[in-house]
């Protein structure tokens, strides 16, 4: 019998993220597992998508408690309350690169499974921006499911 404690879903507000977590929802629901919501603000560059964050210069790896508890209260609303009623839920929000993060935070709460969202980049994107899903499954030391495309939901026979 596979037993899931502990899930990760990362999230980055995007539309795949958001398919992930109703995923990751659904199987925490069933399994009765913690989720963690992670959220990584990647110190490469600046995150231009999130207009909440207040300015945080590139070369800065210090973010101050009222950012981070302001995205981990973002987060938490990801997740609607009798939700929360059913299933623990914590807030996770880290600093660096985003596959490195991910991995490294699910190795920290003991992760029995990933469930990310792919933005499905193909051709010169993919080249440039790499691709976060790719990375995390082959590096990953726990399964990893990943949710490619909103419209290709799985549905029950």
């Amino acid at each position: 019998m596979i037993t899931i404690n502990n899930i990760l879903c990362p999230v980055d507000y995007s539309i795949y993220s958001e398919k992930a977590l109703a995923y990751a929802i659904e199987l925490a629901t069933k399994f009765q597992a913690k989720l963690y919501l992670l959220h990584v603000l990647d110190t490469r560059f600046l995150d231009v998508n999130n207009p909440e964050l207040p300015y945080i210069p590139v070369t800065t790896n210090i973010i101050n408690e009222e950012t981070i508890d302001m995205l981990k209260s973002r987060l938490l609303k990801s997740v609607n309350e009798e939700t929360q009623g059913k299933i623990s839920v914590e807030a996770v929000v880290v600093q660096g690169v985003p596959f490195a993060e991910i991995i490294r935070t699910a190795k920290e709460y003991n992760t029995d499974l990933i469930v990310l969202g792919t933005h499905g980049r193909t051709g010169l994107a993919h080249v440039f921006m790499g691709s976060v899903a790719e990375k995390v499954v082959r590096k990953a030391s726990c399964p990893v499911l990943t949710i490619r495309h909103p419209e290709h939901d799985f549905v029950s026979p």
